[in-house]
């Protein structure tokens, strides 16, 4: 038996289905109702029929056949080893804009890796291109119902797109979409603009064919491109600076209300750093329609923005706290936004007193201005030796997935040692900035 065939079961939560059933660490989920499984999505597929039968795999070799009713249809409550079950397959593009081949050398080396998963787009929200895969991978997507799928798209121009993404199979993007339209996939598409390649009239051609497919094309985000100081002998790339960032904003409002007119729906948005780099005000908490695409940096800061606004206004009539002196801190272009809300904070809170820094980010190059890409280094650096107070604030972004570790591998136990403070990593969420920062713990907001 081939070892990707192998999904070995880690752990079995307490009171599940699978417990119940005498499924135990160690077993091997072969077959699902006579069907081999390949990979996680197979799994949650198969499992979804009310009546199951499952061909198990114990660690002494034994075969044993459960059978399974689940009438609620719930989860049977298994945690494999591997996520996936099967590898998590790699991109063979080469992306004139990649960011991973922007990194420096020495870095652990999961970062260096290139998903370009479908698996992870549906169950991580992750990004992909579909060049990748195959019209059987297509049609898996439609079988599984995979809906929504994230697909970076940058331009429909399929000449251009074999050119930005160095792949011949970029060309069909259009034809791919087309398909899972048909068989109502919904889908939220990516931009990532690069001055002078794929803005401009090669914009507009982009949006214009993405919104033939809406309501399948559900959302798009478009965001500018990133450059770090690590570009050796890669394509040339130039930054968005105000007045190009103005001229991007200034057309997309142009689509927007089009597509307000058509769709009442404005469909396409904007990634904030647009509106930092031009100055512009960020557009109010209604403009993102449900925040679509947050997690691509697409109405950030008009959703903790708004939650802030109400929390303020939760908290009532001014409090008085003993005295208390936090510091934050922030990439360069949050740093506005955050000494904003904390002025705020502070006249509400008498007693509180917050320093906000802004950390140049060495480590990456200073083009790299949003928080998420800051290192531990970079904050240790700019930040010893300095009165930080009782505590130190970073955005949970600045630290991977479930771990107390920034992207250099530095641990926040190693900067409290340096610092002299506690870190302590906040979501990017208005009421939960407020309790933090000003120390409210345990603050009942459904009281208020």
């Amino acid at each position: 038996m081939s070892e990707k065939l192998m999904a070995k079961v880690k752990e079995v939560r307490e009171g599940s289905i699978a417990e119940e059933a005498g499924i135990v660490p160690g077993d091997i989920i072969y077959k699902i109702n006579g069907e081999i499984l390949h990979d996680i999505l197979e799994y949650k597929f198969l499992t979804a029929d009310e009546e199951l039968e499952l061909e198990i795999i114990k660690e002494n070799g034994d075969v044993e056949i459960i059978s399974i009713v689940n009438e609620e249809y719930e989860d049977l409550g298994i945690v494999f080893e591997n996520p996936l079950i099967d590898r998590a397959r790699f991109c063979s593009n080469k992306c004139i804009f990649c960011f991973i081949d922007q990194l420096p050398k020495n870095m652990r080396k999961s970062l260096y890796f290139k998903d370009d998963d479908s698996r992870l787009s549906f169950l991580q929200g992750n990004y992909v291109t579909l060049t990748n895969m195959s019209e059987q991978d297509i049609d898996r997507i439609i079988r599984f119902r995979l809906s929504p799928i994230n697909i970076s798209v940058h331009t429909t121009n399929p000449e251009l797109r074999v050119k930005m993404l160095g792949n011949p199979r970029a060309a069909k993007i259009m034809d791919q979409m087309t398909k899972l339209a048909r068989n109502n996939i919904m889908m939220n598409v990516q931009i990532v603009l690069c001055r002078h390649i794929n803005d401009g009239q090669e914009l507009d051609r982009t949006l214009d064919d993405l919104s033939s497919l809406h309501p399948w094309v559900h959302s798009i985000s478009v965001v500018p491109v990133g450059i770090t100081s690590h570009r050796h002998n890669l394509y040339k790339l130039e930054p968005y600076d105000g007045e190009a960032s103005k001229a991007v904003i200034e057309q997309v409002e142009k689509w927007q209300k089009k597509f307000m007119e058509r769709f009442h729906s404005r469909i396409v948005f904007l990634a904030d750093e647009f509106y930092i780099l031009a100055s512009r005000p960020i557009p109010p908490f209604d403009h993102y329609e449900g925040f679509p695409q947050i997690e691509n940096g697409v109405g950030l800061i008009a959703s903790m923005q708004e939650e802030f606004r109400q929390g303020i206004a939760r908290l009532g009539e001014k409090l008085t706290i003993p005295h208390r002196y936090v510091s934050i801190a922030t990439g360069v272009s949050a740093k506005p936004f955050i000494e904003t809300l904390c002025a705020q904070l502070e006249s509400v809170v008498e007693g509180l007193k917050v320093t906000v820094y802004a950390i140049r980010n060495e480590f990456f190059g200073e083009n790299v201005t949003v928080a998420g890409l800051v290192t531990g280094q970079d904050i240790l650096r700019q930040l010893k030796g300095k009165d930080l107070g009782e505590q130190l604030f970073i955005p949970i972004t600045m630290l991977r997935k479930d771990e107390n570790v920034f992207l250099d591998d530095v641990t926040t136990e190693q900067l409290e040692k340096e610092l002299h403070t506690k870190i302590v990593a906040v979501e990017n969420n208005g009421f939960e900035f407020i309790e933090k920062v000003a120390g409210l713990k345990d603050f009942d907001w459904m009281e208020v």
